[in-house]
């Protein structure tokens, strides 16, 4: 079935100087909004930002029923808008509404909602070299029932905001033993609310302990490294670039899974498979040079300059040298245009 999008435009350009923006505070002008009823889509428009109104009863509020994307948006060197890997983002968070027992939306609806919506609010999308739009799509149940069932009613939605630097210096981290971020058969490998929730008051303790963020471990033995923070963890040893794998509890990301194909095809060495804090600790007290970092749409690389494991800290390797500098170089160039995109990663708006 083909969805029309209608298109309201906003009369009035808000958008000044995307630079001063605190990442995710201010939205763009305009949002994407579907309504999913008797079993199928309809409405679909782009409309002024607005807010919304729900039902107090609605099952979103009760049973964690949401499910989310980010993606973002790049102005090329040649001037033209792009928009990374979106087929990439459809096909997560298509996987992440299966595990939530969420309606599908229709690829053609998903691409063509987020490009309209980028192509009204270009004006948003910063020049500035280390400047990107950042796009989060998303969808919540609405069905106004208080009775735990799957919602037979959704909004899925866009909206936009500008987005530099993330994070802007290296991070200090945690091995995290006590708490755990997800478990086998659980939802770790969807963008689902409840994931971030669950992870806050852990990482609170960690920033009242003096760190950034926190290691996450695996829920059985809490000795494997999963994520770090809301980013996929990776670290070089010896050359080696070593990610754990992809599992039930660890979320399939965009940017982890581009920075493997950019090593590989530098033939850097690379390994996805489980990784112990008790080897880090080995290849630290062996005087090896160590990197470590979180892999994310929104950081994109993010250095890890201290591993605080147990009581003891350990120093990683986060001069300019770095081997994750390097991809992120090469990855930036991609986006922007200044290297060939050899994979068709760039989606472009016309």
């Amino acid at each position: 079935m083909e969805h029309t999008i209608s298109i309201t435009p906003q009369a009035e350009r808000k958008v000044t100087d995307t630079k001063s923006v605190p990442f995710g505070k201010i939205p763009t002008e305009h949002m994407f909004v579907a309504e999913y009823r008797n079993g199928e889509w309809q409405n679909a428009r782009v409309s002024p930002f607005h807010d919304l109104t729900l039902s107090p009863l609605s099952l979103c509020l009760h049973y964690g029923q949401t499910v989310f994307e980010g993606m973002k948006a790049f102005t090329m060197a040649d001037g033209r808008i792009s928009i990374f890997r979106i087929e990439k983002h459809y096909e997560r968070f298509t996987k992440s509404l299966f595990r939530l027992c969420m309606p599908h939306v229709p690829n053609k609806l998903f691409i063509n909602a987020i490009k309209q919506l980028v192509k009204l609010d270009s004006d948003w999308v910063p020049r500035e070299d280390d400047g990107s739009l950042y796009i989060r799509p998303f969808m919540i149940a609405t069905e106004a029932r208080v009775g735990i069932k799957e919602s037979d009613e959704y909004l899925f939605m866009v909206v936009c905001s500008p987005a530099f630097q993330y994070y802007t210096k290296p991070l200090k981290v945690r091995v995290e033993t006590d708490y755990v971020r997800a478990a086998d058969g659980g939802t770790g490998n969807a963008k689902c609310g409840g994931n971030y929730g669950g992870a806050l008051y852990p990482t609170h303790l960690a920033k009242e302990a003096g760190y950034d963020q926190v290691l996450w471990t695996n829920c059985i033995h809490h000795e494997f490294i999963e994520e770090s923070g809301t980013m996929n963890a990776m670290f070089v040893i010896d050359g080696t670039l070593i990610t754990p794998e992809l599992s039930g509890t660890i979320l399939d990301g965009v940017t982890r899974n581009s920075l493997l194909t950019l090593a590989r095809e530098k033939r850097i060495k690379t390994e996805e498979r489980r990784i112990s804090y008790h080897e880090l600790i080995k290849a630290f007290e062996s005087g090896n040079k160590v990197e470590a970092f979180g892999a994310g749409t929104a950081a994109v690389v993010a250095p890890i300059e201290i591993i605080a494991i147990g009581h003891k800290e350990y120093k990683c390797y986060t001069e300019p040298d770095a081997l994750m500098y390097q991809l992120q170089k090469e990855l930036h160039d991609i986006r922007k245009g200044l290297l060939p995109d050899t994979h068709n990663w760039n989606e472009i708006v016309e």
